[in-house]
């Protein structure tokens, strides 16, 4: 066992940050394979919070190595800041221990200018996107149109190009009566950003191909969950890249036959940031004391986060999509003190039970979900320091969600800390 993708099972927010971090001590390599900066990973060392939204969460491990793949869409002046907070932190960020891929798409002003004009015009239509450009610079790569990394580093070829490019975004931004972006502004600014990240730059594919011939442990992390991909998620509700584990071939350059196992991510409840379907949120004192209790409010935004109780339909759908042969459960100090809890099984649509998620909004709008109840669990279990002291309730939680996925748990979170979380079985030794 070398390679080991890590992704969410739910709409993101599942506590990705701190299940990699975790299995980081063991990972000679991490790799971010998918999206922006519009996700960001919370860690928790020796009581301090960390927020990246670029830099791989195993960046805190002095033998790991951090990769960011071609299939992220990189800010510059976001990345530059997280390399500037982290050598202020005392860590030692240089082009062995961060590699990016020169083949990344380049975030730029317009493609930030566009997002937030579109949802200012959409107005009660608007998909909640976070505005930082993630989308607009997808479309641009999909249309042959975008800037990679590398292009930084030519400065007149990429003057010459941006000037083309330039002429068709303003005219797109004038539609949208928004501001336009002036050459001068931003030219001599995005080659500064070049010369700053060109020692990093490499080909990706190529260390991850001779790290794994050298049976190198290859962690992957994904952003945001399952149901934000652009293709199975609750579509347009979604992110604008694939965020299911099958990326992380495409998006890192290695070959599908060489990842051995998915791990995937379950939060003990259910949340989402934005708008779309969500048949198990409540919208109730419960679901505010979920919010509550789990902190939950966007890393990247701060917008407070729908909350519901855990549906397990989503989550054996995103095992299925995702090849998920192990799982790791978090948040369930968050549970404590609740005197009953439910877990979805299953939908009732239009007076017929379904054990899936249709692919129509229409049809999502008329699910109701069947829930199995169970008792909760009293006594916080945040000190809990062996698996086997948890109480009776909790353990029942945890086997019934195990028996109705039927995929094992290989790790238990029940804190933010590193040192909240039981290991019951390390995926890279399966």
């Amino acid at each position: 066992m070398s390679t080991l993708v890590v992704v969410g099972t739910q709409w993101g927010d599942e506590g990705k940050g701190k299940i990699i971090d975790v299995l980081t001590e063991k990972a000679d390599y991490v790799v971010r394979f998918q999206g922006g900066n519009n996700a960001g990973h919370t860690i928790v060392i020796n009581n301090k919070k960390y927020i990246f939204h670029l830099i791989p969460s195993g960046i805190f491990w002095p033998q790991t190595i951090c990769v960011i793949g071609n299939g992220v869409v990189v800010d510059p002046e976001v990345l530059i800041q997280e390399i500037e907070r982290l050598k202020k932190e005392g860590l030692k960020v240089d082009s062995k221990k961060l590699l990016i891929s020169e083949k990344a798409h380049v975030i730029m002003p317009y493609h930030k200018a566009l997002d937030l004009a579109r949802e200012k015009k959409a107005k009660k239509d608007k998909i909640g996107t976070t505005c930082r450009g993630i989308g607009p610079c997808y479309e641009d790569k999909v249309a042959r149109k975008g800037f990679r990394l590398i292009d930084l580093t030519y400065p007149e070829l990429f003057k010459e190009k941006l000037k083309a490019i330039l002429e068709e975004k303003n005219f797109i931004l004038k539609y949208f009566n928004a501001e336009t972006i002036k050459f001068e502004d931003i030219y001599e600014k995005y080659v500064k950003y070049g010369e700053y990240l060109k020692p990093y730059l490499t080909d990706v594919s190529l260390v991850l191909w001779k790290a794994k011939r050298e049976d190198k442990k290859i962690l992957f992390e994904g952003a945001q969950g399952t149901f934000l991909d652009i293709d199975h998620g609750t579509y347009p509700y979604v992110t604008s890249s694939n965020t299911l584990a099958g990326n992380a071939c495409c998006g890192s350059g290695l070959g599908p036959l060489e990842i051995d196992m998915v791990l995937g991510v379950v939060k003990a409840y259910t949340t989402r940031v934005g708008e779309g379907p969500f048949p198990t949120e409540l919208k109730n004192e419960l679901g505010d004391r979920l919010r509550t209790g789990g902190f939950e409010f966007g890393s990247t935004t701060g917008r407070p986060r729908r909350c519901g109780w855990l549906d397990l339909v989503l989550v054996k759908t995103a095992i299925r999509l995702n090849s998920i042969k192990a799982l790791a459960l978090t948040k369930l100090d968050v549970l404590s003190g609740f005197e009953n809890l439910k877990i979805c099984i299953a939908y009732e649509y239009e007076g017929k039970i379904i054990d899936y998620l249709p692919s129509s909004l229409n049809e999502m709008a008329k699910l109701k979900p069947i829930y199995k109840d169970l008792p909760g669990w009293k006594r916080d279990i945040k000190n809990v320091k062996r698996f086997e002291d948890l109480p009776d309730e909790t353990k029942t939680y945890i086997k019934t969600i195990e028996e109705y996925l039927e995929v094992p748990f290989y790790l238990i979170s029940f804190g933010p800390e590193r040192e909240s979380c039981f290991i019951l079985k390390n995926p890279f030794e399966n």
